[in-house]
């Protein structure tokens, strides 16, 4: 996480507007607290989100190794696989936020991290169909409670105009995870010979026991809420509730409710949230899980294809924080979304276009930088959306978590788009993602008109909330004095 912590360095507390002082505190220099705040939380779990981004997509990079052959995996049964991660994914998804809003993120969100190391570590010594089968889906399991729980986490902390930059800025730990991913890979499979014939099983043992190393270190530095936080003294601590008073629920000593639940299951919106990442999902995941075959399936060499990785991750790491910046500063979200996924199907007009990969490989290349671009910025806009709308903490929670099991459902079908005799212009799986990408943009704009709309329909009944902290009976975001970002 060291570029994410030299972008924190360099940027700030980000693109907020905070006065430096509020009255009442004026010894607390308000961006120094929140550059504070940014240093202790953000590479923590920026860290945990890049293994498990890592953790999850490595089987592209074991793939061409000589997984495949070694396991005795014919046909698609490589795609079921893929699948069997998102099935576990999607099933616990919200069941891992209810988990996390009763207990605390100090424990569940190292533990599910050590969990999952230690089947990304056991994913080293599979020795047949079943065994690869069995780890890929509780793998997916055991990674789904992190990144809606981190999204609803930052809720506890940030204002709600602060939390866009630092999710995305999060989210480009997967960007980071792809690019380092393609390093390891090419330094680790060169370990064959050393106990097995081929090096894919020491790209799963040796990232997996990183993970769990981590993982055990995340106790000590992964801090719970504000009011319990040690590196915070009690001026702070007054003046993080003060901040978040003014403009978020995170203040509230809400209970857990099913009835909060309930709620969030009938609010339209938070289905849409859904649909505006199960547009990006299957973009996303093809891209991360297959980008390796893709490259190589245009003429080069396992290793050298691991490398080739490399430079399409960092451009997306780029443009994912210069977007979220601008859609900050901007106040803008739906538009940035739109134009980003537009951006990644250029991506793939290009791929699709070049009817000759092998003979002009730089071409598709090139659409492979195209798509990394647009698809990561815009995913990590989509992601921010429902943590600065959603009001409520259960309802937020379960919106966070509802939002990445539609989602995900995208990426159960784009694991099966990218099949083995498909290659090298893999016609279905571009022209899949092409569309889901223009799908994404449609959606975003006819959300964004409709959270304008409403919020257009609210100005007439009531003035805009400015305290939602103090409010004692606060209904959440059905009351029509919230305001909705778009």
């Amino acid at each position: 996480m060291a570029e994410g912590e030299k972008a924190l360095t360099e940027l700030g507390a980000g693109p907020d507007s905070s006065d430096s002082e509020t009255a009442g505190h004026h010894h607390i220099n308000e961006k120094a607290l929140l550059r504070k705040l940014d240093v202790r939380l953000l590479p923590a779990v920026g860290v945990l989100y890049l293994l498990s981004f890592l953790d999850r997509s490595n089987v592209g990079n074991a793939r061409i190794e000589g997984l495949l052959n070694d396991v005795g995996i014919t046909g698609n049964q490589y795609l079921t696989g893929l699948t069997l991660y998102f099935v576990g994914y999607v099933l616990f998804e919200v069941p891992c936020n209810i988990i996390l809003k009763r207990t605390t993120p100090q424990i569940w969100l190292p533990a599910l991290t050590i969990v999952w190391g230690v089947v990304a570590t056991l994913m080293g010594i599979v020795q047949n169909l079943s065994g690869f089968f069995a780890s890929r889906f509780f793998l997916g399991v055991a990674e789904s409670g992190l990144f809606p729980g981190v999204v609803f986490y930052f809720s506890m902390w940030y204002k709600r105009r602060e939390r866009q930059y630092r999710i995305s800025l999060f989210f480009s730990a997967a960007s980071l995870a792809g690019a380092f991913g393609g390093i390891l890979a090419y330094g680790i499979g060169r370990m064959a010979g050393i106990v097995w014939p081929t090096g894919w099983r020491w790209i799963f043992i040796l990232e997996g026991i990183a993970t769990v190393v981590v993982a055990a270190a995340a106790f000590g530095f992964i801090h719970n809420y504000p009011d319990t936080s040690r590196f915070l003294n009690e001026d702070e601590r007054k003046f993080i509730h003060q901040r978040l008073a003014a403009d978020s629920d995170a203040t509230h000593d809400e209970p857990f409710t099913w009835g909060a639940v309930r709620k969030a299951l009938k609010d339209p919106n938070c289905w849409l949230y859904g649909l505006g990442f199960h547009t990006m999902s299957l973009p996303l995941y093809t891209l991360s899980l297959f980008m390796p075959t893709i490259i190589t399936n245009l003429g080069y060499k396992a290793a050298t294809a691991q490398l080739l990785t490399v430079p399409p991750y960092a451009f997306a790491f780029i443009t994912t924080v210069t977007v979220a910046i601008l859609s900050e500063r901007l106040s803008q979200r739906a538009i940035f979304i739109g134009v980003s996924a537009l951006f990644g199907a250029i991506g793939y007009c290009i791929l699709l276009g070049n009817t000759d990969p092998v003979g002009r490989p730089g071409v598709s290349y090139l659409g492979v930088f195209f798509a990394a671009g647009g698809i990561y910025p815009a995913t990590a806009l989509v992601l921010s959306w429902p943590a600065i709308n959603v009001s409520g903490q259960t309802k937020r929670a379960v919106a966070n978590a509802m939002q990445i099991s539609i989602g995900n459902l995208g990426a159960v079908l784009g694991t099966q788009l990218y099949r083995a005799n498909d290659g090298p212009r893999f016609v279905v799986g571009h022209s899949l993602a092409l569309g889901y990408l223009v799908a994404n943009a449609v959606l975003v704009t006819v959300l964004g008109l409709r959270l304008r709309k409403e919020n257009k329909r609210r100005e007439g009944i009531a003035e805009e909330i400015k305290h939602v902290g103090e409010v004692v009976d606060w209904q959440g975001d059905s009351d029509p004095r919230w305001r909705f970002e778009y």
